[in-house]
């Protein structure tokens, strides 16, 4: 067996399966696309779903790949054995539909034994394979395999739930005595062990399984495929002759690194196994676009990271340092994923971050659990007690789960979740003050000194550091706006220093989020906002002001404010109404828009004792709460209580467009729209699908009149793309008038096609001949329009002297049956047959009869059901 590094073993797989003709799949990005079903790619296999499941046909059949996936659902395990990670690489080869058992097994034995690959000794190798799958047996023995290297197993058959399935083979390396003096049977019974390693599993999906039918009756898939998967770590952990995973070159280089930063000496201690996995799969996953956050695949990422934080604290690092094992992990995976230099600042930058954060609140949350614990009569921790941690202190679930089995404790898991849909239910309920602070804090709350806004004179301004908290200061004066009202916050700089996020403190002061903080209290500081970002914000936001005061004059005064959101893109809108809105009201209130903005309405503000503003007539937001006085902005054609940032004339918005006003809620509708000098090009590109969806229906189009040219029929496609030259929402209806127009001219076009293909067909029904058994035809034809199949049948049937013609047509989803037969058959009967396997119905006359089916993936076996069945 060769001794080869991490990048070698991988290149030689790829190359292998290249050389036997398989086109070689880029890793897929770890965040599924177009999958809402999975969190992460968690196997080798998931980006090919479209190939395997037939919503896609590949290029080439034979794929080979090398993919990195992410699982968490046994993290607890990672450290604790050689062999779980939460990040790994899968080798794999596929084939869709092209070869089968013998051939996949042959490009086993020659890549695992032959000397010009990886060179394996064959008496090192134990094969498992599913107890009735003789032909497997039979092949890896003609391969050289001895029998008493071979292990029949019940289990070796992979199935979930209905659908394609079948029996696999597993290949188990044995490492000999020196890791367990048992045998083969740690195999046969399962038994865990660090003797026999498994490194690759082939799967051969051959059986439809079906619910209440006994494996042993499945019926054999039409397109029989082959799935496989090897582990890169288990491969480089027995070719590289190590103990674990984590002695391999893919671990080594980080353990190493984690070594000199912690002063600690690596001797198999856990937390380094953990850190090492931990931070491989933050550094994937971040670069390939996750974030952290508390929900959904946010909330796995952060869990991942903070276990590796609570574990170095453990060798003594008690400081960011993470970042610092990114560029190994970088350097180690450069040969295969290059990309990752590119997005080596950012993942960095980001880790340190959340780093940062938990090591803010760690030490003190492990104080509070230390208390906890000490005052907890049994041995289980309260589920409130564990909501505190997580509420308060930023521990996951997991992470406090984890703390308390080391101190020999449980934790009320089911009390810990009824706090935590309490929570959710209160902030479901509660306003959504989206620029209040999330998870204040006592120290926040603590602090009182004044802070001015002067944003609204001001873009830029000395101000004085009066406070710090991490990453982010208070100044006594800003002109930077916090987010608030549905307005996102200002952009810009604190001397060198990047301000990424304004938010406001309990006591209403402005909290500065910065990307560096070299500050100190005291200190003078240049404040200054990116007047660009400000003005386009301003733009919107007033723009939203117009848009309620069009959308009451339009539909009526019940119209009041459900939620917005504006910042220097676009000023999203949401607002209560009985119906939805027709075009032509949505055109009125886009026209009324600009008019407003032409009438060059100056935008008057003033403060106001609350009292006074309400007797202007200024509309408010029912559920937010105001104090003694109101700020109140006046644009002539509208008054309302708001505190955010405007422009000083209307007539400053330029422009004013609608991309689509949609239903988001029981009476309650979002309006998007932009504005300003770019307006139409942001309209534009909101309606990529749209454009998308034309673009389609026209290369439709124009590829059936090729096809049809290759046939020798000659069809014209009524159609051709005309100058849009309007503006806005009108710009949108005409897209659509545009799609209905493509999709109506190919439907003809089509109809053409289907016509002439038959009426050749019909001039040569000899085409069929072969087809026919014992006088019966029973075949697909690739004809959609079901008057023509009739045609067609009734053709074959009276032209052959046929006594019964079965045609099938897919279109999509539909399936469509026909049937023609003479007595004594019948063609109701027949198509009726055909359902019960593709579902649906019909019927017709003896002669001549029609039905739908639901299911096109078993047109086959239902023409293979009637033929059996009238035998």
């Amino acid at each position: 067996m060769k001794n080869m590094k991490s990048y070698e073993i991988r290149q030689m797989w790829l190359d292998f399966f290249k050389s036997k003709g398989h086109s070689v799949e880029p890793s897929a990005s770890l965040v599924p696309v177009d999958d809402p079903t999975l969190l992460w790619t968690n196997a080798g296999v998931t980006p090919l779903k479209k190939y395997f499941d037939g919503s896609m046909r590949p290029e080439n059949p034979r794929i080979t790949n090398a993919q990195k996936c992410i699982r968490t659902n046994d993290i607890e395990n990672v450290g604790k054995t050689a062999r779980h990670h939460t990040f790994f690489e899968m080798l794999g080869n596929f084939s869709i539909g092209n070869y089968f058992k013998e051939e996949a097994i042959q490009f086993a034995v020659e890549l695992l034994f032959d000397k010009k690959w990886f060179g394996f000794d064959k008496d090192k190798l134990y094969i498992t394979h599913y107890t009735n799958d003789l032909d497997a047996r039979n092949l890896w023995i003609k391969n050289g395999i001895s029998p008493d290297h071979l292990i029949p197993l019940d289990g070796n058959f992979w199935e979930i739930g209905e659908g394609p399935c079948g029996p696999d083979t597993e290949m188990f390396y044995d490492r000999g005595e020196k890791y367990d003096s048992r045998g083969k049977e740690l195999i046969e019974k399962d038994i865990e062990n660090d003797r026999f390693i498994e490194i690759w599993n082939i799967v051969f999906s051959q059986f439809n399984s079906k619910e209440g039918v006994k494996r042993e009756d499945y019926k054999e898939l039409p397109s029989k495929n082959i799935d496989t998967g090897c582990g890169l770590e288990r491969l480089c952990c027995v070719m590289q002759g190590v103990d674990t995973n984590y002695d391999t070159d893919l671990f080594m280089p980080i353990i190493k690194k984690t070594e000199e930063i912690s002063k600690v000496k690596y001797n198999g201690q856990m937390a380094f196994k953990v850190i090492a996995d931990h931070v491989r799969t933050v550094t994937f996953a971040v670069a390939d676009g996750a974030t952290l956050s508390n929900e959904g695949r946010g909330y796995v990422l952060r869990r991942v990271l903070r276990r590796a934080s609570k574990y170095a604290k453990s060798l003594g690092i008690n400081k960011p340092f993470m970042a610092e094992l990114v560029d190994v992990v970088i350097d180690i995976m450069d040969p295969f994923y290059p990309y990752l230099h590119e997005k080596k600042a950012i993942v960095k930058q980001i880790i340190s971050a959340e780093e940062e954060k938990f090591l803010q609140t760690l030490a003190s949350g492990e104080k509070r659990l230390e208390s906890i614990v000490s005052q907890t009569k049994g041995d289980v921790i309260s589920g409130e007690d564990a909501f505190v941690l997580y509420d308060t202190y930023g521990f996951p679930i997991e992470l406090t789960i984890e703390y308390c089995e080391e101190l020999n404790k449980k934790v009320d898991v089911e009390g810990f979740k009824k706090y935590l849909l309490e929570q959710k239910e209160r902030a479901r309920n509660a306003r959504k003050d989206e620029g209040s602070m999330k998870g204040q804090n006592e120290e926040f709350l603590n602090f009182i000194l004044e802070s001015k806004f002067s944003g609204y004179e001001t873009t830029s301004q000395k101000s004085k550091v009066i406070a710090i908290f991490g990453n982010a200061v208070v100044l006594d004066e800003t002109p930077f706006y916090a987010f608030s009202g549905g307005q996102l916050c200002d952009k810009g700089t604190l001397n060198d220093s990047n301000v990424i996020d304004v938010v406001k403190m309990p006591n209403g002061q402005h909290l500065h989020v910065l990307d560096k903080n070299p500050f100190k209290v005291g200190e003078l500081v240049d404040a200054v906002v990116d007047k660009e970002y400000r003005n386009m914000t301003r733009k919107n936001h007033s723009a939203c002001h117009l848009l309620q005061a069009s959308l009451q004059n339009v539909l009526g005064n019940h119209v009041h404010q459900q939620g917005s959101q504006v910042c220097s893109e676009y000023c999203r809108f949401d607002f209560n109404n009985y119906q939805s809105l027709t075009d032509e009201e949505i055109l009125k209130v886009e026209d009324l828009v600009n008019q407003y903005i032409k009438e060059a309405h100056m935008v008057d503000t003033k403060v106001l004792p609350i009292e006074e503003a309400k007797k202007l007539g200024a509309m408010m937001l029912f559920s937010e709460k105001y104090g003694d006085k109101v700020r109140v902005v006046d644009m002539g054609v509208s008054k309302e209580f708001c505190a955010g940032t405007h422009v000083y004339n209307t007539v400053e918005i330029e422009q004013f467009v609608i991309s689509s006003i949609e239903s988001i809620g029981s009476g309650v509708f979002r309006c998007m729209a932009y504005t300003s000098n770019n307006a139409m090009e942001l309209l534009k590109e909101s309606q990529k699908n749209i454009l998308e969806t034309l673009n389609t229906a026209i290369l439709k189009g124009n590829d059936l009149v090729k096809k049809a040219k290759s046939e020798g029929i000659d069809i014209t496609y009524d159609y051709y793309l005309r100058p849009i030259d309007v503006v806005g929402y009108r710009y949108v209806l005409a897209l659509r008038k545009e799609i209905n127009r493509a999709q109506e001219a190919y439907k003809a076009l089509e109809k053409d096609y289907n016509q002439k293909r038959s009426q050749n067909a019909l001039k040569s029904l000899d085409v069929f001949d072969s087809k026919i058994k014992n006088n019966k035809l029973f075949t697909t034809v690739d004809i959609t329009d079901s008057n023509l199949i009739k045609d067609m049948a009734t053709a074959l049937r009276n032209n052959k002297n046929l006594d019964v013609v079965l045609l099938a047509s897919v279109n999509g989803e539909k399936v469509t049956f026909v049937s023609a037969c003479k007595a004594p058959y019948n063609a109701s009967n027949v198509v009726k047959e055909a359902c019960k396997i593709c579902g649906g119905g019909g019927g017709g006359k003896p002669d001549i009869a029609q039905a739908g089916g639901k299911d096109p993936s078993k047109v086959m076996e239902a023409l293979a059901h009637v033929e059996e069945v009238l035998k």
